[in-house]
């Protein structure tokens, strides 16, 4: 096996063997704490310009199921385990991670301590990081360009390039794809919604004009502050008396659209298992979730908006409701794949919108 290195942008170097792609990457390093679901994961638009930790200590022990990829491809620059199995053991599996990362050119790193890792992400905050096969004797040269890496503006690489639909009887929604997973369309359609999914940038004139029943908003990658176009365009769509659902980017730039302010956390929530809590009713869900910014509730305007969600763990901001407005949106992942499935419940909620406004 062939030695590899993973080098933080605080000097510290983590050495193990190359799993996938041998080339060398750098790229911001965070942790995901989910114990399944790592092709999900693998397959999330929203770790574009991310190199992912799991912090669960075996992967790859099901082998790779395609028809679970929630997009057409792989996104993380890179992927980092404890201990990668060798021998998948699932009757749905029809290939290896090994092959899935070296066939998608995915640089990996196994066998180093990814708790030890954690713990100095947890600690110190999300740091960029190299994964390398190359042993570097001096690392003066190295750490200035770690330090200046930024994931850049990262959703117009993973949005789709033309709209597409898909059909339905029900009613018509408009998905805005910021880097959706393709269960959050598939969660729309089994209810019977025909959605049709737009590009990113798509101008707000074009959805409107489409007279959708609904507008989704997805989820995707990066800092909201730099889809400053998408939020002009989202800005609009508040305007009108359209129900809106949003999801994590979507919920973000929402709230930009409107006169809030989002930064960045520490380590962010990523992973199957964060509990959250719906103000209106107290009652607490576990949730699936993938974020790195949150959207800054000490100047919200509750004449704009109130918070309807609150992270138990840390108190932060999980969701919004919009005053006087058919409007509401969610941090994390209603849609789960991978995660739990506590929250699908909003999908329902969605639905019921779309119905009352028909029906006005």
């Amino acid at each position: 096996m062939k030695k590899a290195f993973l080098i933080l942008e605080d000097g510290t170097v983590f050495t193990g063997t190359s799993i996938g792609s041998d080339r060398e990457v750098i790229s911001e390093i965070v942790f995901n704490t989910s114990m399944t679901g790592y092709l999900e994961v693998l397959t999330d638009p929203s770790y574009a310009g991310q190199a992912v930790v799991m912090t669960y200590p075996l992967i790859g022990n099901y082998g790779i199921c395609y028809e679970d990829m929630e997009s057409g491809r792989p996104w993380p620059d890179g992927f980092i385990v404890r201990e990668l199995s060798r021998l998948p053991s699932n009757f749905r599996s029809t290939d290896t991670i090994q092959n899935f990362l070296s066939n998608y050119d995915i640089p990996g790193i196994a066998s180093i301590d990814t708790r030890a890792l954690t713990k100095i992400l947890r600690e110190k905050g999300t740091m960029n990081g190299m994964i390398t096969t190359r042993e570097y004797s001096d690392l003066s040269k190295i750490l200035p360009r770690l330090k200046a890496y930024t994931t850049g503006k990262v959703v117009e690489r993973v949005t789709c390039s033309e709209k597409y639909v898909l059909e339905g009887e029900g009613p018509r929604v408009a998905l805005l794809d910021l880097g959706a997973k393709r269960n959050i369309a598939r969660n729309l359609n089994k209810r019977g919604c025909q959605v049709t999914v737009y590009p990113a940038f798509t101008k707000a004139e074009e959805i409107i004009a489409s007279k959708p029943d609904g507008i989704m908003l997805s989820n995707g990658p990066g800092d909201p502050k730099e889809c400053v176009s998408i939020i002009e365009e989202i800005r609009k769509l508040y305007r009108t008396d359209i129900p809106i659902f949003a999801i994590c980017l979507g919920h973000q730039l929402m709230a930009l659209a409107t006169g809030a302010d989002t930064h960045k956390m520490k380590y962010g929530h990523r992973g199957g298992n964060h509990p959250v809590k719906d103000l209106a009713t107290g009652r607490v869900y576990i949730s699936s979730q993938n974020h790195g910014y949150v959207v800054d509730t000490k100047h919200l305007d509750p004449q704009v908006a109130v918070p309807a969600f609150c992270n138990v763990n840390d108190g932060t901001n999980e969701g919004l409701s919009y005053t006087g407005k058919n409007i509401f949106t969610v941090q994390f992942h209603p849609e789960a794949c991978p995660g739990p499935q506590d929250s699908g419940y909003l999908f329902d909620r969605f639905m019921k919108m779309m119905e009352v406004r028909e029906d006005a």
